[in-house]
């Protein structure tokens, strides 16, 4: 017993386990996932209702979205974002590796009577032939991934992008790692029922990388008959570090904002949003 305390409460080093997939593609777990997507007034899996459709409506003016607009969105859920864009006429794939919030996305889509092309697969590894004005990674996607997992994706976006196109794409910021605190807590169904259905016992253990500025929750959950441990990263940076990323990576900022609305650049802020063109 021990042992299996010391191993819960364990630190690893920073990005060394990555279980995103588990926790999407969970039977439970993807059920919750997506009703937190759809409750209209959380900014959980998704941003509330409102908050999207304003964005949608700047990034829909920014950008000249029309007929001819190709929008390619990472991580797009149930489709809360690629349904308002393609109903401004956009040509929209939408990447996913949660299949409970693909077939949502998909019957949403047929509903409404829009041709939306949603592909099931991480998108890590996500390749195509087609070419894109834009690339959206919305609700800091981006800070969830290693820095090899992100350089690999940039590598990915200069290849998808044409020449002209831009990537949109929010993170948090080290005004939001500052507030973090470390802590350990152990509880009985932590978080209400949200990881199993059946009674289990859950330990969060939130770790602070101070140097990487990275935050790990790391959940270890023990149901009847499995234990199971979920690894939640969060990468945090700076407008300088963002930046730098991303020169690194083969592409410049154009513009910084506070939020995907286009809310005015405010160094306090505790996210902040970045449009990047491919480096001439």
């Amino acid at each position: 017993m021990l042992e299996k305390l010391e191993e819960i409460n364990s630190r690893p080093s920073p990005f060394q386990f990555y279980t995103a997939e588990e926790l999407w593609n969970d039977e439970h777990t993807s059920k919750q996932m997506l009703q937190f997507h759809l409750n209209e007034s959380v900014d959980i899996s998704s941003r509330n209702m409102n908050f999207i459709n304003r964005s949608v409506e700047w990034i829909s003016s920014y950008f000249g979205i029309n007929n001819s607009t190709t929008i390619a969105d990472y991580g797009c859920g149930p489709g809360l974002y690629a349904i308002r864009l393609a109903a401004k006429g956009a040509k929209v794939v939408g990447i996913d590796f949660s299949q409970r919030s693909i077939e949502y996305a998909q019957n949403a889509a047929g509903e409404r009577k829009l041709k939306i092309e949603y592909v099931h697969q991480n998108y890590l590894t996500f390749e195509t032939d087609k070419r894109f004005d834009l690339i959206t990674m919305i609700m800091c996607d981006f800070c969830a991934l290693s820095p090899e997992q992100r350089k690999s994706l940039l590598n990915n976006f200069h290849k998808l992008l044409k020449p002209d196109g831009s990537i949109l794409l929010d993170v948090y910021t080290f005004n939001s790692f500052n507030q973090r605190e470390e802590q350990a807590l152990y509880e009985f169904n932590l978080l209400d029922h949200f990881w199993a259905f059946e009674n289990y016992y859950g330990f969060l253990n939130t770790f602070k990388y101070d140097d990487e500025k990275v935050i790990l929750d790391k959940y270890t959950i023990i149901e009847p008959n499995r234990a199971r441990t979920i690894y939640n990263w969060l990468q945090y940076f700076s407008q300088d570090t963002l930046n730098s990323e991303f020169a690194n990576n083969g592409f410049k900022a154009d513009k910084f904002y506070s939020d995907v609305c286009g809310s005015e650049f405010d160094r306090n802020h505790e996210e902040m949003a970045i449009i990047a063109k491919k480096a001439i």
